[in-house]
């Protein structure tokens, strides 16, 4: 889930400020602080982009699971495909 943190870094990552619950202290004047709507459209739009990439999430912990090294080699010597169809699996599975 997107914060307003989250977005008032996306949208002034040189700002300074602090958020005690709701209430937003700006602590950079040299640089314009963020409407309200403009903090609400940014939390959407990088929430849509995390959205966006949940199957590349999916994708990566299937992935780190595998000897990919190992599975390779032993479709070199063996002359086998079992490391791509494992991959076109995982991709078959996690559709972008």
């Amino acid at each position: 889930m997107i914060k307003v943190t989250d977005a008032l870094q996306s949208l002034r990552p040189e700002a300074q400020w602090v958020l005690r619950g709701d209430e937003l202290e700006w602590l950079s004047p040299e640089i314009p602080q963020p409407t309200d709507s403009e903090i609400q459209a940014e939390i959407i739009r990088l929430q849509e982009l995390y959205d966006s990439q949940e199957y590349a999430r999916l994708r990566k912990a299937d992935y780190d699971q595998l000897n990919q090294d190992e599975l390779r080699f032993d479709d070199l010597r063996d002359g086998t495909t079992t490391w791509v169809d494992t991959i076109n699996e995982i991709k078959a599975r996690y559709p972008k």
